[in-house]
């Protein structure tokens, strides 16, 4: 209560000696330093679990490999048991449940969000969960400007932007990479580059950055400076690889989708948590490179130390044999994905980020090893390779081909591999378009209609929901009644449009005023005729759950300006083409900047 009294005075006193636009860039700062301290807070976490585990649990037991075995599936339990109990609420904590809040929930995301993916995160990947942290650290970014927007009563526009925000200071801290992080808002959010939206992006994303430059540990923040220059004379090796990565990709996307799809179709939470929780162990028995984030294999193949991903396997004697080395890497790349799906399917918290990243790095180190052993006289380099696919690969998965390039650009604190990162970039995702319109992010969206996009009309039939172009005020009548009780209706009724219902408020057909206007005045015929031998059957049905995008092609099939909306057969009400370009107008002046 009095925290209400204290947030109303500063309100007041806000309107009367702070701009809107000044109040909204203080806003973001703020937003960027606290997401900058949710990364640091969930990226030094599991760093230090994640040594804790490997090194003083699995490290000195004699039975390291039944612990590399159960410990993710403790981690996940976990994770389950906060949603259950503590949250009591299972919903997603990836960035396709933001966007789900931008499309659906105008932006408001639920407070526990600014917490509970965070801890959700330490939970799944510190115990080796095989997922990335960017997902919830994301989703918490986002949450944190989401409540602020909500706490000051901004209307939709400005919460989106401050929910942005917070994912733009949260990629900015993770990576230490400003610039990645207003591409990543405006490309993967979807955001409006507008002069409105592009200071507080930058404002969040340098405070984001700069809590990491500060309070990061050394060792913890993923950095890397190029050492090995492009040589042009190897565009043809590079222009091969880029369409490689757009199908590793495509597989990626591929894989993941349909492997969640399947355990996603095993309804009880704890049958899926064992199914996930148990393959996944299977997996990491043979490939122990899977467990975790992947970053520290991903160093590793940065130092061309690729021996050191062997450390925990059950075969390190053969580290230096090329074919195990071919064998083991090719396997990790197609694994990978289905042991991030499993999981995230059983019941963890993260993101495909990070797992991008670690296929795309495989990718350019495998690729570049088998040019350089087949010894055709030319040697390429396996750091910028590993480098350029952890590019295409995230270009290919995210749909996001700036955000990819900034990302790596920003890493390796230079432009020098940039003409051969924007081509690989560029061409993956090509290939990937090829095969399918939309990502892992917006696919599940998609089928359901709540994809945002910067189509505005498309955006605007998006965020629009059927209950607010619903009209009840259309009078019924039964279909067992006579033209005697249909003409009394049309003396009350203001519309000229009549339902017919039957005892169970089953919609049966409509009639119109002008079908009858010929022979209401015929008192003659009132008894004689029914209502059943005047109506007639709807253009079409709009059904309670028909998205808008569904409804305006039903209006534009049935070339007609009402149609009734039904329940399960049930009579609701009916939308008008008036109405909806009322609302319409209404929805695409809150969401279009001045």
């Amino acid at each position: 209560m009095q925290f209400n009294k204290l947030l109303t005075k500063f309100y007041h006193w806000r309107m009367q000696n702070m701009k809107e636009s000044t109040f909204i860039i203080l806003l973001s700062v703020v937003i960027g330093v606290l997401a900058g301290f949710v990364a640091l807070t969930l990226k030094v976490s599991v760093f230090y679990i994640r040594e804790f585990v490997l090194n003083s649990i699995i490290g000195i037991s004699k039975i390291n490999m039944f612990l590399l075995f159960i410990i993710p599936s403790v981690g996940i339990g976990l994770t389950l048991l906060l949603k259950y109990t503590i949250l009591s609420d299972t919903v997603k904590h990836n960035i396709s449940s933001i966007l789900y809040a931008i499309s659906k929930k105008n932006s408001l995301m639920k407070r526990h969000k600014m917490f509970s993916s965070m801890l959700g995160g330490i939970l799944t990947a510190g115990f080796g969960g095989s997922v990335g942290l960017e997902s919830p650290i994301i989703s918490s970014g986002a949450a944190i400007g989401s409540n602020l927007g909500r706490i000051f009563n901004f209307n939709y526009k400005t919460v989106t932007l401050l929910l942005a925000c917070g994912s733009s200071g949260a990629i900015s801290a993770i990576f230490n990479t400003p610039i990645a992080g207003v591409v990543f808002a405006l490309e993967v959010l979807l955001i409006d580059l507008t002069r409105f939206s592009l200071i507080p992006l930058l404002m969040a994303s340098v405070s984001g950055t700069i809590v990491t430059t500060i309070f990061y540990p050394e060792g913890v923040l993923f950095d890397f400076k190029i050492q090995d220059s492009f040589q042009v004379s190897e565009i043809h090796f590079y222009l091969i690889f880029a369409l490689i990565c757009g199908l590793v990709a495509h597989y990626f996307t591929h894989t993941y989708l349909l492997v969640e799809q399947k355990i996603e179709s095993v309804k009880n939470p704890f049958k899926r948590y064992l199914l996930g929780s148990i393959i996944f162990g299977l997996l990491l028995l043979v490939f122990p490179m899977l467990w975790g984030e992947g970053f520290e294999t991903i160093k590793a193949l940065l130092n061309e130390n690729h021996i050191a991903v062997f450390k925990f396997t059950l075969y390190p004697n053969h580290a230096e044999n090329i074919f195990v080395i071919i064998l083991a890497f090719l396997f990790m790349i197609l694994l990978k994905v289905i042991a991030t799906a499993l999981t995230v399917g059983a019941g963890g918290i993260g993101g495909i980020f990070a797992p991008s990243l670690f296929t795309g790095a495989l990718t350019g180190y495998l690729y570049a090893l088998i040019i350089n052993t087949l010894d055709i006289g030319v040697e390429l380099s396996l750091i910028n390779f590993t480098l350029i696919g952890m590019t295409g690969v995230l270009s290919g998965v995210l749909h996001a081909p700036l955000t990819a390039l900034f990302l790596i650009v920003e890493i390796t604190f230079g432009y020098e591999l940039i003409v051969p990162l924007m081509l690989t970039s560029t061409i993956s995702y090509i290939t990937v378009k090829y095969y399918r319109d939309n990502s892992i992010i917006t696919q599940q969206l998609v089928m359901k209609g709540n994809l945002i996009t910067h189509h505005k009309d498309k955006a605007v039939l998006t965020m629009m929901k059927l209950k607010s172009v619903l009209e009840t005020d259309f009078l019924p009548v039964s279909v067992d009644d006579s033209l005697t009780e249909l003409v009394r209706t049309v003396a009350k009724s203001k519309r000229n449009l009549f339902p017919v219902l039957d005892d169970d408020d089953f919609l049966v057909g409509i009639i119109l005023l002008d079908d009858i206007r010929e022979i209401m005045f015929q008192t003659e015929m009132y008894h004689k005729i029914m209502i059943a031998n005047l109506m007639s059957p709807p253009p079409a049905y709009i059904r309670l759950d028909d998205n808008m995008d569904v409804v305006m092609k039903k209006f534009n099939e049935s070339k007609v300006w009402n149609l009734p909306v039904i329940d399960k057969g049930k009579y609701i009400g009916f939308v008008s083409k008036s109405k909806i370009f009322n609302v319409y107008r209404e929805l695409l002046m809150n969401i279009t900047d001045d």
